[in-house]
């Protein structure tokens, strides 16, 4: 029988056994269905996280766990080491998905970030002829690639970096948003832009529109790799298959990961032309779970279902409707609202307290957010999430700015 002492219970020893690197909100999750959570105690809430778009296409969908069973009875993992009977199909989907011809498969975002460095670094190396420990990378301020030792060299966010230098050198951070910042830095020995089109992490950040298009050139004219980290912002999430989209922009190199696991299995991937990534060979980089015959059977199905468009135009359609209703709010406790699609930033008038307190006390109401930068609540749902469910989150999201 479910008590009401089992979140009670749950959280002290999490408390004790978990490390501390997370502050999560007080809700013991035990199932999910949809856009729906349900905790220990049989309370049902809406998740409007969807676990930092990892969740995309609903929890539990029926048509990828579908696969995800069917797939565990009958091979899970070979590595590398052995061909597949399930990973070429999917990469050879991934790649068309892209509009590129070559993929690498990994597991989580940071390794895809992370390999994502090494492929432009060897690029670079092997085929612009930059001498060797000289290759530069030039990022934005206030960007969030995941919080890997490499990665957090390269943030602005000092609780990410504080304690774990020394720090990797090769980076150059400049505004987000300002092309000609980006014009000043990059050098002969520039191998690559690493940027998200939208910044997720630092409150859902748009850059003018044109932004990414002078970018683009600026990359070509240069010699040097656009790199998109669409980990949070693509497969969905913003409207379109991948942010770049809503620019006209092709990157050289995708970044993916989250949704591309389904919310099921951990999958990401770096996906270039031969040209790029060809730079590869063995013994060069690898991961044991990368590509595993479940994750690519996983993948295969998320990609066959954003090849129908279905999501992208729900997202499109209820993001246009989750914008109208949250900037309503604005001068009723919200001061501002950002976002594409089911991806909203919205900024917390100091005099309702910080995003965090909003956060607790949605989640008194039954809705799931997260907060970010102190003043900011993401709006990231499911993209399986109803107009009345928008309706119903927005209406508890205004009682709690009211009271």
């Amino acid at each position: 029988m479910i008590t009401l002492e089992a979140t009670g219970a749950a959280i002290p020893i999490d408390d004790h056994c978990v490390a501390h690197n997370y502050d999560p909100l007080p809700v013991v999750a035990a199932s999910a269905e949809g856009a729906w959570i349900t905790d220990v105690q049989g309370r049902r809430y809406l998740d409007c996280l969807a676990a930092y778009s990892a969740v995309n296409f609903g929890h539990r969908n029926p048509e990828i766990t579908a696969v995800a069973h069917a797939q565990l009875d009958t091979v899970t993992l070979v590595s590398r080491a052995f061909h597949s009977d399930r990973l070429a199909p999917f990469c050879a989907a991934l790649a068309g998905l892209c509009g590129k011809n070559m993929v690498l498969p990994m597991n989580s975002g940071a390794e895809a970030v992370e390999s994502g460095i090494k492929v432009a670094r060897k690029w670079g190396t092997d085929v612009k002829g930059i001498p060797a420990n000289a290759a530069n990378i030039v990022v934005a301020h206030n960007n969030f690639h995941g919080r890997t030792t490499t990665i957090v060299s390269f943030s602005d966010d000092e609780t990410a970096r504080r304690g774990f230098g020394p720090y990797t050198p090769g980076f150059r951070a400049v505004p987000f948003g300002d092309t000609d910042a980006f014009a000043d830095v990059i050098d002969d020995n520039t191998v690559a832009v690493l940027i998200e089109p939208i910044q997720g992490e630092a409150g859902i950040i748009v850059p003018p529109d044109d932004f990414l298009p002078r970018l683009r050139s600026l990359c070509s004219q240069r010699n040097v790799l656009l790199i998109a980290d669409e980990i949070q912002s693509g497969l969905a999430r913003t409207g379109k298959t991948f942010a770049c989209e809503h620019w006209d922009v092709v990157p050289d190199v995708y970044l993916l990961g989250k949704a591309l696991g389904g919310g099921v299995m951990p999958l990401s991937a770096v996906v270039a032309d031969s040209g790029i990534l060809g730079v590869l060979h063995p013994g060069e980089h690898g991961s044991t779970f990368g590509g595993n015959p479940l994750a690519a059977a996983i993948g295969s199905t998320v990609v066959a279902m954003l090849q129908r468009g279905q999501f992208q135009c729900r997202s499109a359609e209820l993001g246009a409707h989750m914008h109208q209703r949250l900037r309503q709010l604005i001068g009723r406790g919200v001061t501002a609202v950002r976002g594409k699609g089911l991806w909203a930033g919205v900024d917390i008038d100091p005099g309702s307290g910080t995003a965090k307190d909003v956060s607790v006390r949605l989640a008194r109401r039954g809705v799931l957010v997260k907060d970010t930068h102190g003043s900011t609540l993401r709006f990231a749902p499911p993209l399986v999430i109803t107009d009345d469910e928008i309706d119903w989150a927005v209406d508890q999201f205004a009682a709690v700015l009211a009271n």
